[in-house]
């Protein structure tokens, strides 16, 4: 008989890494769970460490070494040469994340994009086994500090030849949204991402505010910027995902990220997206995510 292992899964964020322990893969109860400031702008030697400094924590609360590590980030790992590409948190790019890892943790490292653990968590345990269990294509939406997706086709994740699969907050959406980190103008992610939802608030109000303090001023009615906010997510939203839903039809959407959680994407995105798909009506189901945040740190540990 198969020893039972406890499970290790990591979720790297723009703004903090959360990691936890899982009794088993037959049985995935949190025995652990711990979060660290992601810290980005430190550089890439600083992130290593607060990887490390993670490992060191859940190993001191736990008494539990692990025998490796699933994690799940931004970008991916290019296929051709072993190195991280396309990532917002831009100090991984060009790097052997996983090799650099292993040598200072000690232990074997997978890596996997972190859009794709969060649609293969919320597919295979989360919010759609309980709407549609014989759902056969699953796009899972990311919307937070970056914009991501992950592609899950009959259970299993679209990686792509390029690693690149259900990569649409790169496809271009509008000019107004400037230059984006990846060199692009336009992209989806510099229109409705939290930071360039909070940007454009800021230039037409001239104040600076987290998205949540917006949406609340938005719910009131007495913001103007506010609004504006409020009306240019939901426009952009719509066309976006009009895209994914006209190139794979899925299913099921589910919308992750702290700008998922915004109520107006169920019922106005929704109504917007069906302005530009090629069919009368969306029968598509938009769904929040069962399993929160933590989607993506549970299909990591799976890793």
């Amino acid at each position: 008989m198969q020893e039972k292992h406890p499970l290790w899964g990591f979720d790297l964020g723009g703004t903090k890494i959360e990691g936890v322990i899982l009794e088993s893969r037959e049985n995935m109860n949190v025995l652990y769970r711990m979060r660290v400031p992601t810290e980005a702008q430190q550089g890439y030697d600083h992130i290593i460490g607060q990887v490390q400094k993670l490992v060191e924590m859940l190993s001191a609360e736990s008494g539990l070494k692990p025998q490796s590590i699933g994690i799940g980030h931004p970008g991916t790992l290019d296929p051709h040469t072993g190195m991280i590409k396309n990532a917002n948190t831009t100090a991984l790019n060009g790097r052997p994340f996983n090799i650099d890892l292993e040598r200072v943790i000690g232990v074997p490292i997978r890596l996997a994009n972190d859009a794709n653990c969060f649609a293969v968590a919320e597919t295979l345990m989360g919010a759609v086994p309980e709407v549609l269990p014989n759902a056969e294509v699953v796009f899972g939406v990311i919307m937070g500090t970056g914009v991501g997706g992950g592609l899950v086709v009959r259970g299993k994740v679209i990686n792509g030849r390029q690693g690149i699969g259900g990569e649409w907050g790169h496809n271009f959406l509008d000019e107004s949204g400037g230059r984006c980190y990846c060199g692009q103008i336009g992209c989806v992610e510099t229109i409705i991402s939290g930071p360039a939802l909070e940007r454009f608030y800021e230039n037409e109000s001239g104040r600076r505010l987290p998205l949540k303090d917006i949406v609340s001023l938005a719910e009131i009615g007495t913001d103007a910027a506010a609004t504006l906010t409020m009306n240019r997510l939901v426009t952009y939203f719509g066309k976006a995902i009009a895209v994914v839903i006209n190139i794979v039809d899925p299913d099921i959407i589910v919308i992750g990220g702290g700008v998922g959680n915004i109520d107006l994407l169920y019922k106005e995105g929704v109504a917007e997206a069906l302005q530009h798909i090629f069919n009368p009506r969306i029968d598509t189901i938009f769904l929040k995510p069962k399993l929160g945040d933590s989607a993506g740190v549970y299909r990591a540990a799976l890793l």
